[in-house]
């Protein structure tokens, strides 16, 4: 399994319309409080359709950086054990918006934290490095306006687990499950087993969702 998103530029693609979105906002005398962050571009202006085309760029070039990144792997996974075969990659992207016809009426879901899970449509939801990880099929389920959990989800922050998980501990954990692991110094604790949820139940929760295909175990994990 691959995770990387556009490195960035999906980042400030986002800044961008954001900020220009704020400027319009106040020119428009809008209602909505700035301190609450909820600048908007209207669909029907010019910089909504291009912010919606630039990110929409930004989740293809995502796309390209793990393809390209899963090449690469292939190939030395193939160097290694001959003869070896592989299924048809699963893509499966979070934090995006798109168009989609919900409850009678066409509508733009935003997934941050969820991912696609329409009937039939396979996922993927990651565990953490040191717990199952699974890949799913959607059902479909309306009132999710088909949406799945993109992975376990955290417990607590990046700087939370920094500063609270011991680094001898997380290690020893993932070595007595005997899996190759990158956690080296205090700041590799960012995303420590300990700082998600159980993967187990979440995945029970979400079983009105999507129904379990595979349950993987994790051998090594790399964070690049």
């Amino acid at each position: 399994m691959v995770h990387s998103g556009s490195r960035n530029i999906g980042k400030q693609v986002a800044d961008y319309y954001n900020n220009m979105a704020k400027r319009l906002n106040e020119l428009w005398f809008v209602s909505v409080s700035p301190k609450a962050d909820l600048a908007f571009l209207p669909f029907k202006t010019n910089e909504a359709h291009q912010y919606y085309q630039e990110m929409k760029y930004c989740t293809e070039f995502a796309l390209a950086n793990r393809q390209l990144m899963m090449e690469r792997i292939l190939q030395v996974v193939s160097g290694v054990l001959n003869g070896i075969k592989y299924e048809p990659t699963i893509n499966i992207a979070h934090n995006y918006a798109a168009w989609e016809y919900h409850f009678n009426e066409n509508v733009v879901v935003h997934r941050k934290g969820a991912t696609s899970a329409k009937a039939g449509e396979i996922g993927i939801i990651p565990g953490s490095q040191g717990t199952k990880s699974y890949i799913v099929e959607g059902l479909g389920n309306p009132e999710s306006f088909m949406s799945c959990s993109h992975g376990a989800g955290r417990t607590m922050s990046r700087t939370a687990a920094i500063k609270t998980l011991n680094l001898e501990e997380e290690q020893r954990k993932l070595d007595d499950l005997g899996i190759i692991h990158a956690i080296r110094s205090k700041s590799d604790l960012e995303e420590a087993s300990s700082a998600y949820k159980d993967i187990l139940q979440v995945m029970v929760f979400q079983s009105d969702l999507v129904k379990i295909k595979v349950e993987l175990s994790p051998l090594a994990v790399i964070k690049g």
